[in-house]
């Protein structure tokens, strides 16, 4: 079967930019990006990454924020914030990947998967794959009747990958497995007649392919209201940096939160924003609502244009915050939830802009409102 499916892949394999280069950081950067994601999407990230990292110490020396911004819209964000940490933890020793698994398995965000996958690739290290794919494979070659999201059932994958992977070419070996999950013994509508080993499947001769890999029930996504604020002074508005230890930790975005239960969304964003900030904000108007999803949780976004009360500016509670122009966001990392509503934030922004006397005029009436 290994045999069969090394021949499969010699002449069905696809040409991607990772498979061209034996250098262990970019065959790491590249698993990085392809965990959670689908290979059409990382390319284009990949190239962009490399041209501006092309290596560790050129990665370990850059900020945070350049990073993050090079990820925006790749999504997993620890991803990239464990990548950044590993990388400046190797250039403060001897500047290398090392070649050792448990000393590779130790460093942020090396889990069992991305230990084999690197290991074999770069170094051949004799170490067999599981993802997702591999899964959908193997518990259909060989009918395994465990969930394979469960202990047994990962024993059972992690086992048959162990005795399929060739020691000789453990990297191209790993890399065929994982490109039969993608291109051929796809979760819907797998291509059977293509597949090296269609005539040994246990689910194909069962025409089960649509019962295997076998999962545990998957509990419902809940839905959260969130109540987020464009919080305006002198022309500018206000931008905060979320923890790194928290969920799109170290990107940026507009004050807010959970609306809660019997709560107005308005009374919500300025309840968010005085327990974020410290601030005190009048709600001007809602200029938009936005749904996003992500893996274990869908929100609902309410969006609206504040101003900032007279008083004191000064913000307790952020981990870090910008007063900028709207158009500079462009240079901050934000969550794509963000980005679904600025395009309308900018136009109602605009427009409310355009709306306003000019700073003399507007002085005068400020001064004619006082007279009366």
């Amino acid at each position: 079967m290994t045999r069969d499916l090394l021949d499969w892949y010699a002449v069905e394999r696809r040409e991607l930019p990772w498979r061209e280069t034996r250098d262990p950081y970019r065959i790491w950067v590249s698993e990085v990006m392809l965990q959670q994601t689908q290979v059409r999407t990382v390319v284009p990230y990949y190239e962009r990454f490399l041209a501006r990292f092309p290596d560790l110490a050129s990665l370990a020396a850059a900020p945070l924020d350049d990073v993050l911004k090079l990820w925006e819209g790749l999504g997993y964000y620890a991803r990239a914030r464990n990548l950044h940490a590993a990388a400046r933890a190797l250039v403060a020793t001897d500047g290398l990947v090392p070649d050792d698994p448990d000393r590779f398995g130790a460093l942020p965000g090396v889990g069992a998967y991305m230990r084999a996958a690197v290991m074999s690739i770069a170094f051949s290290k004799p170490l067999a794959v599981v993802d997702g794919n591999v899964k959908r494979v193997l518990a259909r070659a060989f009918g395994v009747d465990h969930e394979v999201d469960r202990p047994a059932g990962a024993r059972a994958i992690q086992h048959l990958a162990d005795r399929l992977l060739d020691h000789q070419a453990p990297g191209m070996s790993n890399q065929a497995l994982m490109e039969l999950g993608a291109l051929v013994c796809r979760p819907r509508q797998p291509d059977c007649d293509a597949c090296p080993w269609s005539c040994a499947c246990v689910a194909r001769a069962e025409s089960a392919t649509a019962e295997y890999p076998k999962r545990s029930p998957r509990r419902p996504v809940p839905t959260a209201r969130i109540a987020i604020g464009v919080v305006s002074r002198r022309g500018r508005v206000l931008i905060t940096r979320r923890a790194e230890s928290a969920m799109l930790g170290g990107l940026w975005e507009f004050p807010g939160g959970k609306i809660r239960d019997g709560e107005s969304p308005e009374s919500a964003c300025r309840r968010e924003i005085r327990e974020e900030t410290g601030l005190e904000v009048d709600v001007v108007e809602r200029v938009t609502r936005v749904r996003h999803a992500y893996t274990h949780l869908k929100v609902e976004i309410d969006v609206f244009r504040c101003a900032h009360k007279t008083g004191r500016v000064r913000l307790r509670g952020p981990v870090d915050h910008r007063w900028i122009l709207l158009e500079e966001t462009a240079q901050y990392a934000f969550p794509r939830a963000n980005h679904k509503f600025l395009p309308v934030l900018k136009g109602a922004m605009t427009m409310s802009a355009d709306a306003r006397p000019p700073r003399r005029r507007r002085r005068q009436l400020d001064e004619e409102t006082d007279r009366k």
